[in-house]
């Protein structure tokens, strides 16, 4: 038995079962892709595969049994290879962090800047994409940490320890109907914000579900003529005027966004919960614990380590 029979069997499963492109992946033959897991099976004694002639076509029962296992000792020897170089090199390395656009573009930043002071040996390498997205780099290795609003936390193979939490408001053009209302001391209502066109996030990211919850709760329709993955490109739309939109409040700058007026809707829609995501099992190098700390503080060494070390589903809070 060696990794790259493991690794033949668990990208195998993982690319839908497609030879040619595990091969690619695994930067070699289809014909030596095949062998690997022939010679694997022959050593265990069962068939980890059910095939249709040469093709590969899912898991056989004792497939589904064996597979975890192969993931899990593959994720060891990862682990075991970062011990190593952690060790070697204390403060050199790569940290690859997965985020969604919002939270690439308005929470980490400063978190970045700190970090990259006092780390100007690590590399850093950002990935975006949907929350499900961050949890699957996460989940696959590409990723030592993930930071999103949804998802995280409906991973068990995944610790979400709590970061922050942010509400929503409105935004408008200076001069617009719910801007002067608000100039004149009236709180923003759920039915007179239905009155106008929406302009607000994609579901899935970045509290939608908190939006759409909040209008149902007011008994009212929203009429959502745009969804975008992130404010930036909503405040774009809402400046010419398409509609209303609504963003999180950590995505307003005042004097940027000086062609725009933010309207507090923290009463209409419930607050957001951002999550920091780390693989169950994950060897963490020290800088990777010193970044967590830089952007979420609570979240010092001891808490992570902590929370690492209890038993996967088990709940965790600050």
């Amino acid at each position: 038995m060696n990794f790259q029979q493991l690794r033949s069997v668990r990208e195998a499963a993982r690319l839908g079962f497609n030879l040619t492109a595990v091969a690619e992946s695994l930067h070699t033959s289809q014909p030596g892709v095949s062998r690997q897991i022939r010679e694997l099976e022959d050593e265990l004694g069962i068939e980890i595969f059910v095939r249709a002639g040469k093709r590969l076509t899912g898991l056989t029962a004792p497939g589904e049994t064996v597979l975890p296992i192969v993931e899990r000792l593959l994720h060891e020897a990862d682990n075991l290879r970062r011990a190593g170089d952690d060790f070697a090199s204390q403060n050199r390395g790569t940290l690859t962090i997965a985020a969604t656009h919002s939270q690439a573009r308005y929470a980490l930043p400063s978190a970045v800047r700190d970090f990259s002071a006092r780390h100007p040996e690590v590399a850093l390498r950002l990935r975006q994409g949907s929350p499900r997205q961050v949890a699957e780099m996460l989940l696959s290795g590409e990723a030592d940490i993930g930071v999103a609003t949804e998802a995280l936390a409906e991973f068990d193979q995944l610790l979400a320890l709590p970061c922050y939490q942010w509400t929503h408001v409105a935004i408008v053009p200076p001069g617009h109907a719910l801007a002067l209302e608000a100039e004149a001391g009236q709180p923003l209502r759920a039915a007179r914000l239905a009155e106008f066109p929406i302009v607000t996030y994609e579901s899935g990211y970045t509290g939608r579900g908190h939006i759409d919850a909040g209008f149902a709760r007011a008994g009212v329709s929203a009429n959502v003529v745009m969804e975008a993955m992130d404010a930036d490109v909503i405040k774009t739309y809402v400046e010419l005027g398409l509609g209303v939109g609504i963003v999180a409040a950590i995505a307003i700058d005042e004097q940027r966004d000086t062609l725009l007026r933010a309207i507090d809707a923290r009463h209409l829609f419930a607050p957001n919960l951002t999550r920091l995501g780390i693989r169950r099992g994950a060897f963490l190098r020290g800088y990777v614990y010193d970044f967590i700390e830089t952007f979420a503080p609570p979240l010092n060494p001891r808490l992570v380590h902590q929370a690492l070390a209890q038993e996967q589903g088990s709940g965790f809070e600050i």
